[in-house]
């Protein structure tokens, strides 16, 4: 049983402050923290290079810091959402103390070893993680025959296979394109925000908000979730350009019909859901882009940072910040400092994307602002979400 300080009191829902040590009692606690701290590093260090200054040489290339965000950062966050979600899923544990360690440590691994010599051990451990992950939440899914949620399983594996297709192709092991494989991953990743996002940010302006319907129609998320698989397709197989612009933006007007059913104008005064929707825009803006772009000339970087930065940046904030109040006991209401964080990731979006396009001298200053403002975001979190991460839940529930 947790002890309390009954004179203390919680920085929301009037609770006491808890005194413990609860890092390791469920999956978001870790890797939430570690995928905030690490985002808010890499960036900087990848501004400071690209900027010209002598500091530690993190990444060397744009490739090197694409690994890194995908195959560190979101990683993490996927991590920390599914084995939480997957024990609320199947009423099962899900990996805790030692074995969450373990997994946090190959995490660890994975991160360090990209600054070593050694580009085969780098490969074969960040390979192993996804595996390790899908092993985690492959067990308790199993035993509650949870087939729904089967294929994420699926898509981690897949993940690690492209892992090893990144690196191979990097190190002129295989004629592969880097870019090709990481475009790859960048599907797959979009199809598990697509399908998380149609699960939960209905449910959540419904719940959070009286009064409003977001709907969810049976052809038009068959129509989403399509779309996206066409362009997984698109992007393994050799495809006419022409043809993959005209999926990216059939699959725009999929996406963006649905999120015109979840009502985005009716959550302005919720800031834990209008992040989601706000999140979910920059998923719609990406296959616009992505359709009138160049994915292999400058004008596809901007259609690749709508999505990891607007869609991946204000997603993951979005969930990391309700995932941590829910599953602490805590209020479920946003105060300044989450509403700070959420602005910010938007602007950094904003300014990434459409800086450079609408004026291209100021290309590389929109690179370090937007930069500036998505470590600033992230640095809101790790210090305000800190002791939420660290210490047990406020109304003393396990987990």
């Amino acid at each position: 049983m947790y002890k309390t300080l009954s004179a203390q009191h919680a920085q929301s829902g009037g609770s006491a402050t808890p005194v413990g040590y609860a890092l390791w009692q469920l999956g978001f606690r870790p890797f939430y923290l570690m995928a905030s701290i690490f985002s808010v590093l890499s960036v900087l260090l990848w501004v400071a290079q690209f900027t010209g200054l002598p500091l530690f040489p993190y990444v060397s290339s744009p490739m090197g810091h694409a690994h890194e965000m995908l195959f560190g950062y979101m990683t993490a966050v996927i991590a920390g959402f599914l084995l939480t979600a997957v024990r609320a899923w199947t009423n099962q544990p899900t990996a805790t103390g030692r074995p969450l360690m373990a997994l946090a440590g190959l995490w660890v691994a994975g991160r360090i070893l990209m600054l070593t010599p050694f580009s085969l051990t780098a490969t074969l451990v960040n390979a192993a993680f996804p595996v390790a992950l899908a092993v985690a939440i492959g067990i308790p899914l199993r035993r509650t025959r949870s087939v729904r949620n089967y294929f994420f399983v699926g898509l981690l594996v897949l993940m690690s296979a492209l892992i090893v297709l990144v690196h191979l192709g990097l190190e002129g092991r295989i004629e592969v394109s880097p870019h090709r494989a990481l475009q790859l991953v960048l599907d797959v990743i979009l199809f598990i925000m697509v399908v998380m996002g149609g699960r939960v940010i209905p449910m959540f302006t419904n719940n959070g908000i009286p009064g409003v319907y977001a709907i969810r129609h049976t052809m038009v998320e068959k129509m989403a979730m399509g779309s996206v698989i066409g362009l997984f397709a698109m992007d393994l197989l050799p495809t006419p350009q022409v043809l993959s612009a005209v999926m990216a933006l059939l699959a725009a007007l999929a996406h963006g019909t649905r999120l015109y059913l979840w009502k985005p104008w009716c959550t302005l005064k919720t800031p834990l859901v209008w992040i989601l929707h706000a999140a979910y825009v920059w998923i719609v803006i990406y296959l616009v882009l992505r359709g009138f772009s160049n994915p292999e000339r400058l004008s596809g970087h901007f259609a690749i940072h709508a999505l990891t930065v607007g869609a991946m940046g204000g997603l993951t904030l979005g969930m990391m910040t309700r995932t941590a109040k829910g599953h602490t006991g805590r209020a479920l209401v946003a105060d300044h400092y989450e509403r700070a964080m959420f602005i910010l990731v938007q602007g950094a979006a904003v300014i990434r994307v459409f800086g450079g396009m609408l004026f291209p001298g100021l290309f590389g200053a929109s690179i370090v602002l937007s930069g500036s403002l998505w470590a600033l975001a992230f640095g809101l979190y790790t210090v305000r979400y800190w002791p939420i991460l660290m210490y047990p839940r406020v109304d003393g529930k396990p987990g």
